[in-house]
C-alpha cells in the first residue's frame, strides 16, 4: 500500500522588524547590488558599441583584402 506524503515543516521565519540590523546590512547590500547592475549596463553599452566597432574593421579589412587579391591575381 502506498503511504501519504508527510509535510516538511519549517520553523517559523521571524518578521522583517525582529532584526533592524540585519535590515540596514540588506538595505547596504541592496544598494550596492543595484550600483553594481548600474555600471554592468554602462560597461555593456560601451562593449557592444567596441564590438560592432571592431566587427565593421574587419569586414572592411576583409573585403579590401579580396580587392587586392583579385587585383594581383
Amino acid at each position: 500500500m502506498s503511504t501519504s506524503r508527510r509535510r516538511l515543516v519549517r520553523p517559523f521565519a521571524p518578521s522583517g522588524t525582529a532584526y533592524p540590523q540585519a535590515n540596514r546590512r540588506t538595505a547596504k547590500v541592496r544598494g550596492r547590488l543595484e550600483a553594481e547592475r548600474n555600471a554592468l549596463s554602462r560597461w555593456m553599452t560601451r562593449l557592444k558599441r567596441a564590438f560592432h566597432a571592431v566587427e565593421k574593421s574587419q569586414l572592411r579589412i576583409r573585403r579590401l583584402e579580396h580587392l587586392v587579391a583579385r587585383q594581383e591575381g
